[in-house]
């Protein structure tokens, strides 16, 4: 049976205009996202990753419309995002909700949890009552591995993994059917990274979610994801089957990306891998033809003048490389 689409983006561009130079006169752009085709298909945990800078969190953003696209289309269930009204978007909210990476940033320390996690329900009018509302917090709190006791406690009197159960709790509270994680473990100490990842995937199981898992961190992603996206400077390189991508990585910054991962073995000396060279381009002023050509080895005179489009070269198996042209 073919799995069902839940979330299809198509040429999806994300533009930021800025001022440069002396009193900001000069104006510029920096290109965040470019023409990103994606498919999510319901119940599946698709990993982003690359750089900083490369565009994770604002594909994230753009897809559940926290950032309006430059250009592109955004379809969540066939309906197109940027063709709703506000209050159509208030309504379909309901369905896409986000994890982000700071979760005392991303919590409100003026409210105790049982009113952060409540919130949502006050919002979109889900109970009646507020005993409802309560009843409600209390059974998230228990799934997320949190005591219901303290819900009256306020942000600052948790730990930094049990602020982001209360922050994975209050994204649950809708019973949404896609979830935006970005880099939710990343300022978590390693023994609670594996905890929220544990409590992540017991969650999806239970209750049938969609996520896309945003990470610069492989060993997380590959961990947790069903299928792989790897970007660079705002283009998709590379999209397969996590166990694919690890196993024979195809698009040349995919390989240097899984050589840089540390391996526990003091005889594997760095200088065996072959490391990448070079600064990363700027956003602002990205290279002609293939982002990536000024670092990478294979680049040729063809790399320099040609855009490499995403190619099929096995089923589910995507790459944007002119090595793999037909």
């Amino acid at each position: 049976m073919e799995n069902k689409v839940l979330v299809e983006t198509k040429d999806l561009t994300k533009e930021f205009p800025t001022k440069s130079g002396s009193f900001g006169k000069n104006r510029a752009t920096v290109h965040a996202v470019t023409d990103v085709n994606l498919q999510i298909f319901e119940g599946e945990t698709l990993g982003v990753v690359g750089e900083s800078g490369c565009g994770k969190s604002t594909l994230g953003r753009l897809i559940i419309r926290l950032l309006d696209p430059t250009r592109g289309q955004v379809f969540f269930e066939g309906k197109d995002l940027g063709k709703m009204s506000i209050e159509e978007l208030r309504s379909q909210r309901k369905q896409m909700q986000m994890v982000f990476q700071d979760p005392y940033a991303s919590l409100n320390p003026r409210l105790r949890v049982r009113d952060l996690i409540a919130e949502p329900l006050i919002t979109h009018k889900v109970n009646k009552t507020a005993k409802e509302d309560t009843d409600r917090v209390e059974d998230l709190m228990r799934k997320c591995g949190i005591r219901p006791e303290f819900m009256y406690r306020y942000p600052h009197q948790f730990s930094g993994g049990q602020r982001q159960r209360v922050s994975i709790a209050r994204a649950l509270a809708l019973n949404p059917k896609l979830i935006i994680c970005d880099e939710p473990v990343s300022a978590l100490d390693v023994s609670i990274q594996s905890q929220i990842l544990n409590l992540l995937g017991d969650l999806q199981q239970d209750l049938h979610l969609t996520y896309v898992f945003i990470s610069h961190d492989l060993s997380v992603v590959r961990y947790l994801s069903d299928r792989v996206c790897v970007m660079f400077l705002g283009k998709v390189c590379e999209l397969g089957v996590t166990r694919d991508i690890y196993a024979n990585p195809l698009h040349p910054y995919t390989k240097f990306l899984l050589e840089a991962v540390p391996i526990p073995d003091p005889k594997y000396r760095k200088d065996q891998k072959d490391m990448l060279t070079g600064e990363i381009p700027s956003p602002v002023n990205p290279p002609s033809g293939c982002h990536f050509r000024t670092r990478c080895p294979y680049a040729t005179e063809r790399c320099a003048k040609e855009v490499p489009k995403l190619h099929e070269v096995a089923p589910g198996r995507i790459v944007a490389c002119h090595l793999f042209d037909k």
